[in-house]
């Protein structure tokens, strides 16, 4: 029994060894998960990678996972020794692994303030190298050339891949939406009462819009922003007007607004094609379907006194 109890404490230190983090530059503390063959990443090459960024105490910064795409970048010289570029210098095509990035580098030496409450000397990272495009000696136009036919093609995966995504996301959910001949999908989950909206009338609606994910990319709610990390306090949070019928936003969102009377809510599900389509915009990747939580709270006819208003600058619906 002895024995078996020393070997056992041997494989046990063993496997603690193997996890154990290394001293890399710097500060810079790392441990390799995934070692593939290949030649690490140089300055210059583009890099498709998934990432985890959270403070020591496990609190989750931002997620590649939640957009459900890598993310990319240009591999650029360090700024500081140890930093995030360093760190991927490390790795190749295939490779994953877990850094520690010192906080008070990253803020004397980028600017990037700590995390409110974080504990802790380092923000942690947990990296998979997906595709590495290396620069090596191509000129310019080549290299980009290559890096738009790799963007196309992940386009094209992301196209393909949707319709099997929006299944699965209304099976998961155990959903029985009611589908209408655009292709919009919809549960009311409160129902409202009265007229419905019509071309011309402007139509006051809080709403919460997410990735498949669960990710919230916007909202009007306050206190769902500063629940999924994307209050802004130069923000006001109130129910927006939208003029509906007029192309004032996206396609299913526009036909969303115009299918409830007030004091509806409902969930609207929206294919790409009645979102931002096959060109995406700066925070959504192109065919990507989009989720949006709503309430309708108030319906607003146009009158000669009182012109129907524009639509808002940037409601996170706009086109």
């Amino acid at each position: 029994m002895k024995k078996n109890l020393i070997v056992l404490g041997f494989a046990t230190l063993a496997l603690a060894s193997c996890q154990q983090f290394k001293k890399g530059e710097g500060d810079m503390l790392y441990k390799i998960n995934t070692d593939k063959e290949g030649p690490t990443i140089k300055e210059g090459d583009f890099v498709a990678f998934k990432a985890i960024e959270k403070t020591e105490g496990d609190s989750v910064l931002y997620s590649s996972y939640d957009y459900d795409r890598p993310s990319l970048l240009l591999e650029e010289k360090s700024v500081f020794k140890g930093d995030l570029y360093a760190a991927l210098k490390l790795l190749s095509e295939g490779d994953s692994a877990t850094f520690k990035i010192n906080m008070d580098s990253m803020e004397k030496k980028m600017g990037r303030p700590k995390p409110q409450n974080a504990k802790g000397k380092y923000l942690v990272y947990n990296i998979k190298i997906d595709k590495v495009l290396p620069k090596g000696n191509m000129n310019d136009s080549i290299f980009h050339s290559k890096i738009d036919e790799y963007l196309k093609a992940e386009a094209e995966t992301a196209k393909n891949q949707e319709a099997g995504k929006l299944d699965a996301y209304v099976k998961n959910k155990d959903l029985k939406p009611t589908v209408t001949a655009s292709g919009l999908k919809y549960v009311v989950t409160k129902q409202g009462s009265g007229e419905k909206a019509a071309a011309g009338d402007t139509v006051e609606v809080n709403y919460t819009g997410s990735f498949l994910t669960g990710k919230v990319f916007d909202t009007s709610i306050e206190e769902v922003a500063k629940k999924s990390g994307n209050f802004n306090q130069m923000r006001p949070y109130k129910p927006i007007k939208i003029p509906v019928g007029a192309g004032g936003s996206i396609p299913g969102f526009d036909e969303g607004l115009m299918l409830f009377p007030k004091g509806t809510k409902a969930t609207l599900i929206l294919p790409s094609k009645l979102a931002y389509g096959q060109q995406g915009n700066q925070a959504i990747p192109p065919y990507t379907p989009l989720i949006f939580d709503i309430e309708i709270v108030n319906i607003i006819h146009p009158t000669a006194q009182a012109p129907v208003a524009a639509a808002p600058a940037a409601p996170a619906p706009a086109k």
